[in-house]
């Protein structure tokens, strides 16, 4: 299986001229998610969101189209698709004279779904979008619903995770919050670059103490990891620490290279949030 160290990032990489669906480098989960505690049968369902804000194609008579595309990548799928290796496959559309839309949507479908499904024996289907110009007016902007942890004033020393720093209060009555901070930063695990966040928790059961769980969050500041096992290592932490009944953890982070990554976990069965970029992206 592919591992980070062969992906193309950090690499001087040519831009495909032709459409290339060859460039899709997948991922095991497996191997990050064993580094967690993260078994065949994870706790979590969910899926990671992302958004491509660099889509263009040409239409029969070779005039340019663009649009924005909304993908939905099951998070039960065996792999993750690395995300430069996704940009070059998406700039390789540039060029590829196409019916239209609904031509564009069955090749990304179809491309990236085999790449997830990849070496596992199994199928499964992303999920894909496109938002044409005409409705680009209506794109919003919108902050996480919740309580603001960035509002306590308190040290922080820890900048590699420390789940340590988690705690509850298992003597008194459980409580259902939802809680944010857009504190969130960590590194690519294999370049180093700084991946900026903010994040969402909501859960039920014993009341998370609210400065621990931020002094959380903030430790996470020099780690190096992709965006989904990092939200998948905050789920993991938090329920082991916190023992809640229900468990949701939603990040959204900033875009690098015209895409952001945006994983959404969750305890129990629900509906994925709307897509809806914060102010930073």
């Amino acid at each position: 299986m592919s591992t980070p160290e062969l992906s193309p990032l950090g690499k001087s990489a040519s831009y495909p001229t032709v459409y290339a669906p060859e460039v899709l480098f997948p991922m095991a989960r497996a191997t990050q998610r064993a580094l967690i505690g993260v078994g065949e049968q994870p706790l979590f369902m969910g899926a990671d969101l992302w958004t491509a804000y660099e889509l263009s194609w040409l239409n029969p008579r070779g005039k340019p189209q663009v649009a924005l595309a909304r993908l939905v990548v099951p998070a039960d799928s065996p792999n993750i698709v690395e995300s430069k290796s996704l940009k070059l496959y998406l700039g390789s559309f540039s060029n590829a004279r196409l019916s239209g839309p609904d031509e564009v949507v069955a090749r990304i479908r179809a491309d990236l779904s085999a790449a997830l499904w990849q070496g596992s024996g199994r199928t499964g289907a992303a999920g894909v979008q496109l938002v044409q110009p005409e409705v680009f007016a209506s794109e919003g902007v919108q902050e996480l619903e919740g309580l603001n942890l960035d509002r306590l004033d308190l040290e922080c020393t820890h900048y590699q995770p420390a789940p340590e720093l988690l705690s509850a209060q298992f003597d008194e009555p459980p409580v259902t919050e939802t809680l944010t901070s857009q504190l969130l930063k960590s590194n690519c695990l294999v370049t180093g670059q700084p991946d900026w966040g903010s994040v969402q928790i909501r859960y039920s059961g014993p009341q998370i103490d609210q400065a621990g769980l931020l002094q959380y969050l903030v430790s996470f500041r020099n780690h190096n990891e992709f965006h989904e096992h990092c939200v998948e290592r905050i789920f993991m932490d938090i329920w082991r620490q916190c023992r809640p009944s229900q468990l949701m953890v939603y990040a959204r982070y900033t875009r690098r290279g015209g895409l952001d990554i945006n994983p959404f976990r969750t305890s129990h069965p629900q509906n994925l949030p709307r897509s809806v970029r914060t102010a930073r992206q």
